[in-house]
């Protein structure tokens, strides 16, 4: 923000801070990227390594839609939605939407329950890969 409480933006609309942003992006995609390859490569499942590309791709789509819909003032995409993407394995792919689009960042609501739904991914990989399945016994 700068001293007038606006928001500071690049002038050719870059992402601002885009090494950080990688840098915190490819930490929370480690996870689930090794559990996925693990599965894959001990050729358990190949489901989730495909559904977090797939789905990532569904979910950048979903946001590019709702933010060209949100200028046109159009019918948008619901929440619950977005959210439901998220969920089956698409925060990555929202996640980069975000930032690039600039969309769905400011919304406190929102960002709470995106957050969320990244932090059970990475609990369900910590539990899958060091804890062997301990959170399934309860």
């Amino acid at each position: 923000m700068n001293d007038s409480g606006t928001r500071k933006r690049t002038a050719n609309g870059a992402v601002q801070h885009w090494r950080l942003k990688l840098v915190v992006f490819a930490l929370l995609c480690a996870l689930p990227l090794f559990g996925s390859l693990t599965l894959a490569l001990r050729a358990e499942s190949w489901v989730p390594l495909v559904a977090y590309g797939v789905v990532s791709a569904v979910a950048f789509v979903l946001y590019w839609r709702d933010k060209r819909k949100a200028r046109a003032d159009a019918w948008r995409t619901p929440e619950n939605v977005l959210h439901a993407v998220e969920l089956a394995g698409g925060w990555p792919g929202a996640l980069l939407a975000q930032q690039v689009f600039r969309h769905k960042t400011r919304k406190v609501s929102f960002q709470l329950v995106f957050w969320c739904i990244v932090l059970l991914h990475q609990v369900f990989w910590v539990d899958q890969l060091f804890l062997g399945g301990l959170l399934r016994r309860f």
